[in-house]
């Protein structure tokens, strides 16, 4: 018999992703909140995460055996505008699942970013001190804190994926390849640096740390570090598409966008070490990518 896992934010990039990469191996349950969309092969569910009685009541019902929170709020635009939303979308939902979890002993999964430092230094590591350049930034620094706070056996995940979207959620790669495939140029940064992962490695690695019993703070994203430009580029190859079009944009060139770091690349070698083997580096994460879509299975997201 499958075991059950829960994912919040199931309408989302990341949790459909999960769902179509693991559904053959588990019961995957999808909590949605206002959008109803279904993915085959798994179930989706809705109740508030408002409310810890609603979340014990669910999780008690479905007996997971691990929780993966992914909501959030991601959207920097709206978090600077908003930041009570912010707050209470990225810290206090996030506390609610962890204070349930804990008084279950459900093991949880609190998916967070790489967002959190100055952008001063690259490929930083997990023990280095945070410093938080927006409010969602400083929200999701502050929900791992209270994650942590709540629950000290969680498994707190800092991380910057891509994978396939939906009608109405793009994904970073699906904006590139989208725009390349009608023709059209696209600007990237020439100056932001990250360590990008593709979905289904980051997904395998959370199951493999949790495997070995893995908790705190971990960083789950790609061996490589370069430029949104260089992604595009190294996309548009994989797929064949006119990397002409990409042309190069700066980010210092940017005044009205909300600040961010400049370098958002952090180092995965923790969970490396932990696992024994190298999480992949960017040709060989996108030609991942590349096979979802050759095999049909992007298709499944895209048209939700």
């Amino acid at each position: 018999m499958k075991e059950n896992i829960l994912i919040t934010g199931g309408a989302g990039l990341l949790a459909l992703n999960w769902g179509l990469t693991l559904r053959d191996d588990y019961n995957i349950n999808l909590v949605m909140h206002s959008r109803k969309i279904q993915l085959p092969g798994t179930t989706s569910i809705y109740f508030s995460l408002d409310s810890l009685e609603e979340i014990q009541m669910n999780i008690e019902k479905i007996k997971p055996k691990v929780v993966i929170h992914a909501a959030g709020l991601t959207s920097v635009e709206i978090c600077e505008i908003n930041p009570d939303l912010a707050h209470h979308t990225n810290v206090t939902l996030a506390e609610n699942i962890a204070k349930v979890c804990s008084k279950l002993n459900i093991t949880l999964v609190h998916i967070s970013t790489d967002h959190l430092f100055s952008g001063d230094e690259q490929l930083v590591k997990e023990e280095h001190p945070t410093e938080p350049q927006n409010v969602y930034a400083k929200t999701k620094t502050e929900a791992e804190l209270h994650v942590l706070n709540s629950y000290p056996e969680s498994l707190v995940v800092r991380t910057n994926f891509y994978g396939w979207g939906t009608t109405y959620r793009r994904s970073f790669s699906d904006m590139i390849i989208n725009s390349l495939n009608k023709g059209e140029s696209l600007s990237l940064f020439h100056d932001v640096f990250y360590t990008p992962v593709y979905t289904g490695v980051l997904i395998q690695a959370v199951h493999d740390l949790l495997k070995v019993n893995a908790t705190g703070i971990y960083h789950v994203v790609g061996d490589e570090r370069l430029s949104k430009y260089q992604f595009g580029k190294k996309i548009a190859k994989q797929f064949g598409l006119d990397d002409s079009l990409i042309v190069k944009g700066s980010f210092a060139e940017q005044p009205n966008l909300i600040h961010r770091p400049y370098d958002m690349s952090i180092s995965n070698k923790k969970v490396c070490e932990l696992l024994g083997r190298s999480l992949g580096n960017v040709d060989e994460n996108i030609h991942m990518l590349y096979q979802q879509y050759e095999t049909g299975l992007a298709q499944e997201i895209q048209k939700l």
